[in-house]
């Protein structure tokens, strides 16, 4: 598996500056992860190894370590909780690849294309099981009940969104609440971790939960601007998916709520078409409207309600690091 996991060198340059206080413990998660999921299989070990080569931005990791320094500093359980959570994320975007029936991941075939989706589900299946058994290597019980409870609103969310399909009177207020749910869960539950371990009290805690909670609906948002938006090449991703399942994302949100009578009739129709394929159309229409603009604000306004979670000015370097992370997911490109 030497080859499927890599330093996180794979990660856009201005994070790896970010992560420099936590460099050496990303190293050790590494290696953890390697460890964690070698198989005797070959095959079970092939698609492990598959699926880590995704690398990606190690983002959630990083929170925790992050987090954790922040509040006091990285212990063992740190290091253990930030492959745990990098464990968890990477099978939830094996199965969202299934669900949005996805062909490119980190400039990667995803696994549901190379082999398909039986094998794409027990995969994500497998890494949750690996997850959950050295999770509860830990003596407290707290990461446990941690992660299972964001596990169950991560798995809220993307059913609620399910059910959204086609609907394109959802409003922002509800499409904000999935977010909550389907992504920034997960973030915030890996800034409770971090503050936890560290020994940080329930409101030092609570408050790195919120920062975590705000960052993840900022990214959400950024992710759905850049799904209409983005350029596969640079993103490494399959795009317009969102369009394609018919989701209401919060752009196509505000260009509905911009349009009246006919013109926004007319919209939702060629929308409900079974395999539209309208990303470039849109992207006119977006741009030709506050759309994007707006949803970019909104990311923003998160982004800085994120930021005034943390120490201001920074107590430490690995609160500076936090408030770059802020920075870094309003104004990626991928």
């Amino acid at each position: 598996m030497s080859q499927g996991i890599k330093d996180f060198g794979t990660t856009p340059r201005d994070l790896r500056t970010l992560y420099a206080p936590i460099r050496e413990d990303l190293k050790e998660v590494e290696r953890i992860l390697l460890a964690e999921l070698s198989s005797k299989y070959p095959f079970v070990d092939q698609l492990a190894r598959h699926g880590f080569r995704f690398g990606g931005k190690r983002l959630r990791p990083a929170l925790v370590l992050l987090s954790g320094k922040a509040c006091g500093g990285v212990t063992p359980e740190h290091v253990t909780l930030a492959a745990v959570v990098e464990m968890f994320h990477t099978a939830t975007l094996i199965h969202d690849d299934v669900l949005d029936e996805a062909t490119l991941r980190r400039h990667l075939e995803t696994v549901n294309a190379r082999w398909d989706n039986e094998t794409s589900v027990l995969l994500g299946d497998y890494l949750f099981t690996r997850a959950m058994c050295l999770v509860s290597s830990l003596d407290s019980t707290f990461a446990w009940r941690a992660i299972s409870e964001a596990g169950k609103t991560v798995c809220e969310g993307e059913l609620r969104q399910i059910e959204t399909r086609g609907n394109y009177e959802l409003r922002e207020k509800a499409y904000l609440d999935i977010i909550a749910g389907k992504t920034a869960a997960l973030c915030a539950c890996c800034c409770r971790l971090g503050a936890h371990y560290a020994g940080a009290d329930a409101e030092q805690r609570e408050s790195y939960g919120r920062f975590g909670q705000d960052l993840g609906v900022a990214f959400q948002i950024i992710d759905d601007v850049l799904d209409v938006l983005g350029d596969e090449a640079t993103a490494g991703k399959s795009l317009g998916t969102d369009l394609r399942k018919q989701k209401p994302t919060l752009p196509l949100i505000r260009l509905l709520s911009r349009l009246d009578g006919r013109e926004r009739d007319e919209l939702v129709a060629m929308l409900a078409r079974p395999s539209n394929h309208h990303r470039d159309f849109l992207k006119h229409r977006l741009e030709n409207c506050d759309a994007i603009s707006y949803a970019r604000e909104k990311a923003i306004w998160f982004a800085r309600r994120a930021a005034e979670q943390l120490p201001c000015p920074p107590a430490t370097v690995a609160d500076e690091a936090l408030r770059g992370i802020v920075e870094f997911v309003v104004t990626r490109k991928r």
